[in-house]
């Protein structure tokens, strides 16, 4: 049994029970799910999916929200511009493609939010099509099995991506469930810290093993966030999504540890349409 078909029987036994995973989800709500996913945990996006798919099951649905009620349904993920781009897409394909998700990656691709690896999965997840995948968690099994490396660089090479598309299965349906697989198996099993090599189906052809873990001479991208203008955004969108009118720049200055972060910040929130200013200079969520 090869690699690909030893994790898509691995997949079959061990995929985590996820609500986008269900039976009749629709390409609309995948699309939902690859939208929060983007940076935050599964864990934590399940509920939150949950409770968007219930107010706007279609994209119909969520083409008639306001922008304030997308954001504030949006929560606590985090960066909540792609709550924005997720909406300026349900009313692009309700107005000029019928309500669906397009099949084709070029059209896929244009839509607002939608870059190659959205495209792509949704391809994969939504239509069963063969498309090429890569997320971290594939990337860095692919690294390590194939390669012997710790963990990839930044960003996939020309290189990385036409050897990861000559993995993908030739056949539709083999080359979805690969990618779901794949995908799980750097998720749960080859994980960026702490791997689980005991339990690895496939630990007798990884190369990463082969060669004793070899540590990664890769310079890590530090994310600091404690302080950063980040985090100001942050607290100025909470502050707003829980006022029940407009509220002053002044009013909302306090969550900055000076003026100029915070007119920073601001402008930086008016500027991706997170917030509008009103006619006697108030601000507000988007209406």
């Amino acid at each position: 049994m090869g690699i690909q078909d030893a994790l898509i029987a691995w997949y079959s036994s061990n995929a985590r029970d996820l609500p986008w995973r269900k039976n009749r989800v629709t390409a609309y709500q995948i699309l939902v799910s690859e939208i929060m996913l983007q940076q935050t945990p599964a864990a934590r996006v399940a509920p939150q999916w949950q409770a968007w798919i219930k107010r706007w099951p279609t994209a119909a649905h969520l083409a008639k929200a306001s922008s304030a009620d997308v954001i504030r349904q949006w929560d606590r993920l985090g960066y909540p511009n792609r709550a924005l781009r997720l909406h300026e897409t349900a009313k692009l394909i309700t107005r000029s493609h019928a309500g669906r998700l397009p099949q084709q990656y070029e059209d896929l691709i244009s839509l607002p939010g939608i870059g190659d690896y959205t495209a792509n999965a949704i391809l994969a997840f939504a239509f069963n099509k063969r498309s090429v995948v890569l997320d971290t968690n594939i990337r860095r099994v692919i690294e390590r099995v194939w390669n012997g490396n710790e963990r990839p660089s930044n960003s996939p090479s020309a290189v990385e991506r036409e050897f990861a598309e000559a993995l993908v299965p030739l056949d539709d349906k083999q080359a979805a469930a690969w990618s779901i697989a794949v995908m799980e198996f750097g998720a749960l099993v080859c994980t960026a810290r702490n791997p689980q090599c005991d339990a690895c189906p496939i630990a007798s052809s990884c190369a990463w093993r082969a060669a004793d873990y070899p540590a990664s001479t890769l310079v890590r991208k530090s994310q600091k966030f404690e302080g950063t203008d980040r985090q100001v955004r942050g607290k100025i969108m909470a502050e707003l999504k829980s006022a029940t009118t407009s509220k002053t720049r002044d009013s909302l200055s306090h969550v900055a540890k000076d003026r100029s972060q915070f007119d920073r910040a601001m402008l930086s929130l008016i500027d991706d349409g997170l917030i509008e200013v009103t006619a006697n200079g108030r601000v507000r969520l988007p209406t």
